[in-house]
């Protein structure tokens, strides 16, 4: 038997532990009748009925700054589950953020002619409004 055979057992067996040690550990408690049961997290996000924005966008063009597109090369970047580039997502007026849907931990951006919803909390893009504000 070769030197290398139990150098690849034992690096095998190595990986092997790391990796069960370093899962996701499952967060459980109990339920209404005293029985453990996994605690579910829903990491989807919000459900955003785009029809409903549009038409809110549609009606207050006034409180929409003027905006001109994107470029192209930065037109590509934003994706949704990517982060938002830093400094072309402009804020939007708060009476207009007034009129939108809010989503706790969400908040509305304009970037060029799209408006986007990003997560605050990590400042990825969760959805993007194509040439809305056109």
């Amino acid at each position: 038997m070769s030197r290398s055979v139990p150098v690849l057992i034992v690096g095998l067996s190595l990986a092997l532990s790391f990796s069960s040690a370093y899962a996701a550990p499952k967060h459980e408690k109990p339920n209404k009748h005293g029985d453990d049961s996994e605690v579910r997290i829903d990491l989807r996000g919000p459900s955003i009925d785009i029809g409903q924005v549009r038409i809110l966008l549609g009606n207050n063009r006034d409180l929409i700054a003027p905006a001109q597109p994107l470029p192209p090369g930065i037109r590509k970047n934003l994706a949704r589950g990517k982060p938002l580039p830093p400094g072309i997502a402009k804020r939007l007026d708060n009476r207009l953020l007034g009129k939108l849907p809010h989503y706790d931990g969400y908040e509305w951006r304009q970037a060029g002619t799209d408006m986007v919803l990003v997560a605050l909390a990590s400042g990825l893009i969760y959805e993007i409004l194509d040439h809305v504000l056109d």
